[in-house]
């Protein structure tokens, strides 16, 4: 594949998924503007919690250990275990899929994308991605669960 194709995926394409988010918060279809913060908030989780996950068990990313560049708009400074683009793509993706399957797959198609071309870039293994993607996934589940929103808005009745 193309260098600046597998750059630009590997660098950009989260920001669509956010973007995405944007559209649908303008749009309030299927998937209401209480989901949009859901996938926010989620995203926002799952970017914490692989920040702390690559503080304690520090891993080198594949292009210090294999000397060939990173694809990506910057070289990334952090440890490589957990993926927090893959955590925080399909964080975004479970939710939209969780309210509106359709809309979902497309979030989840392009999560996965993000993941693979993260791979291509030279910036993480296929286990970083499994793993953010499953900290993405669950904390997804967890805050559509407790309903967070929805939760406040009671209480201040």
């Amino acid at each position: 594949m193309n260098n600046l194709i597998v750059e630009f995926l590997a660098s950009f394409l989260i920001y669509f998924l956010f973007f995405g988010l944007a559209i649908l918060w303008v749009v309030d279809g299927k998937v209401k503007k209480e989901q949009v913060l859901h996938a926010l908030l989620a995203a926002l989780v799952a970017y914490l919690i692989t920040a702390v996950i690559k503080i304690i068990f520090p891993t080198l990313r594949p292009f210090r250990v294999d000397g060939l560049p990173p694809l990506t708009f910057t070289i990334p400074g952090d440890s490589s275990f957990p993926s927090g683009h893959s955590a925080e793509a399909f964080a975004i993706a479970i939710t939209v899929w969780l309210h509106d399957k359709k809309t979902g797959w497309v979030f989840l198609g392009t999560a996965l994308l993000v993941g693979v071309a993260r791979v291509w870039a030279n910036v993480h293994y296929p286990i970083d991605i499994f793993f953010g993607a499953l900290i993405g996934t669950l904390v997804a589940v967890i805050i559509e669960r407790v309903h967070l929103f929805n939760f406040f808005a009671k209480k201040r009745k």
